[in-house]
């Protein structure tokens, strides 16, 4: 995977997170810079038009009311250059993060292979593969996904280069 041309899709939120306190540079945002080292892919990271809360517990419930309607500041118009495309989210109420269908339900995925991570703190992968799969037709997801606790976020980069 390290040769082939990768966009890194991937939504990450600073302040505070789930036991690990307040953060100026969210989880899963540390991880996508783990993957564009490894693969010298593009980042795109996924920004709610209206910002969450500084507060956990009132961001993933502000989460909760987004689902199916989360406007993102700008979305991504073409992927066909690509054909590694890494979609990574943190774990809210099961799944990704709402901007993260926002940011991918229109693409074109036809021939694409998807890799997917999540960052959590007892979640796992929660149900993104499932839902990923529902949303990327055409694409090939691969059932690799990697699961990282975000506590541990920061050491992270062994797993992550192995993986790739």
């Amino acid at each position: 995977m390290k040769d082939k041309k990768s966009l890194i899709i991937y939504f990450s939120r600073a302040d505070e997170n789930y036991s690990v306190g307040y953060v100026d540079k969210g989880n899963t945002e540390i991880v996508a810079e783990y993957v564009k080292e490894f693969t010298n892919g593009d980042l795109f990271k996924v920004e709610p038009l209206i910002p969450y809360s500084k507060d956990y517990m009132t961001c993933i419930e502000e989460a909760k009311e987004r689902v199916g309607d989360a406007p993102i500041k700008e979305k991504i118009k073409d992927i066909s250059n690509y054909e590694v495309i890494y979609i990574m989210t943190p774990i809210y109420w099961g799944t990704y993060a709402p901007e993260i269908e926002t940011a991918i339900k229109d693409l074109d995925f036809n021939g694409k292979t998807i890799r997917i991570i999540t960052t959590h703190e007892g979640s796992g992968l929660g149900r993104v593969p499932e839902d990923i799969k529902k949303i990327c037709f055409g694409a090939y997801v691969l059932d690799d996904a990697l699961a990282i606790r975000g506590s541990l976020a920061k050491e992270s980069k062994p797993i992550v280069e192995q993986w790739i």
